[in-house]
C-alpha cells in the first residue's frame, strides 16, 4: 500500500471518527449523564466538606463532554485507520468493508471490554482520590496485556492454518488468549472502592451506559470507515454513458 492510499484512509479514518464520537455523544449525554448526576448527588449528600467547582456541572456535560468524546474519536480514528492499514489483507482473506468491522470488533474486545471486565468503569463519589494513581496503573496495565496477547492470539492463529485449517486454528488461538487473559484477571489486584450505601441500580446502570457508548463508537466507526475505506480501494466502474440522442434525419 503506498504513501498516498495510507494518507487518504488516514483521513477517512479520523472523518469516521468523528462521525462516531457524534453518535457516541449523543449516547454519553442521554445515557451516562443521568447516572453521573445522581452519583454527583449522592456524593454531595456525605461529603463533609463542599469544594468550590472550578467547571460548572452544565459546562461539564456539555462542552466539555463533547470536547473530550469528539478529540478522541478523531484521535481514535486515525490510529485504528493506521491499524488497519497494517491489517488489510494480513487476517485473512476480507474485503475493505470486513476488514474494518473486524479490526473495530477486536479493538473493542480488546481495548475496552477485556480491561472492563477485570476494572470496570466507575462513576463520580465511587473511588478513593489517593489510589487513583494506582488504578489507572492497573488499567492501562490490563489493557496494554490485552491488546498484546490479542495480537500474539493473531499471529498463533495465521502460523497454525496451514496445519489445522482456520477453523481450528482460531479455536486454539482464542482458547489461549481467554487462557493467558484468565491468568491476568487471577493475578492482577482487585479494585472495589465503592462506598457502603452506594446505590447500586446507579452504579449498574453507569457502566452499563459506559459499555453502551463505547459500543456505539467502534460500531459506527466500524460501519463508517469500512465504506469509506470500500469506495477508496474498491471503487465502483463508471456507468456507461447514456446513448446520444438520435439526430433527426436531415
Amino acid at each position: 500500500m503506498n504513501s498516498a492510499t495510507v494518507r487518504k484512509l488516514l483521513v477517512r479514518g479520523m472523518l469516521a471518527g468523528l462521525a462516531a464520537g457524534v453518535l457516541a455523544l449523543v449516547a454519553a449525554y442521554f445515557l451516562g449523564e443521568p447516572n453521573v448526576d445522581k452519583a454527583i448527588g449522592f456524593e454531595e449528600a456525605h461529603a463533609h466538606e463542599h469544594e468550590m467547582e472550578i467547571v460548572s456541572r452544565g459546562l461539564q456535560s456539555t462542552a466539555g463532554l463533547a470536547t473530550g468524546v469528539l478529540v478522541y474519536g478523531v484521535a481514535f480514528g486515525g490510529i485504528a485507520a493506521l491499524a488497519y492499514c497494517f491489517a488489510l489483507g494480513r487476517v485473512g482473506r476480507f474485503g475493505p468493508r470486513a476488514t474494518a468491522l473486524l479490526l473495530s470488533g477486536c479493538a473493542l474486545l480488546a481495548v475496552y471490554v477485556v480491561p472492563f471486565l477485570k476494572y470496570p468503569a466507575n462513576p463520580p463519589a465511587v473511588g478513593n482520590a489517593d489510589t487513583i494513581g494506582r488504578r489507572t496503573t492497573l488499567y492501562f496495565l490490563m489493557m496494554v496485556l490485552s491488546v498484546l496477547l490479542a495480537v500474539a492470539a493473531t499471529i498463533l492463529g495465521k502460523r497454525l492454518a496451514p496445519r489445522l485449517g482456520n477453523w481450528y486454528a482460531t479455536v486454539v488461538a482464542v482458547a489461549a488468549f481467554a487462557l493467558l487473559i484468565g491468568l491476568a484477571f487471577a493475578f492482577l489486584p482487585v479494585v472495589n472502592e465503592v462506598p457502603a450505601h452506594f446505590p447500586a441500580t446507579v452504579l449498574w446502570r453507569f457502566r452499563l451506559s459506559a459499555l453502551a457508548v463505547q459500543l456505539t463508537l467502534w460500531g459506527a466507526f466500524g460501519l463508517a470507515f469500512g465504506e469509506l475505506a470500500e469506495r477508496l480501494l474498491n471503487p465502483r466502474p463508471a456507468k456507461a454513458a447514456a446513448p446520444s440522442a438520435v439526430t433527426a434525419a436531415g
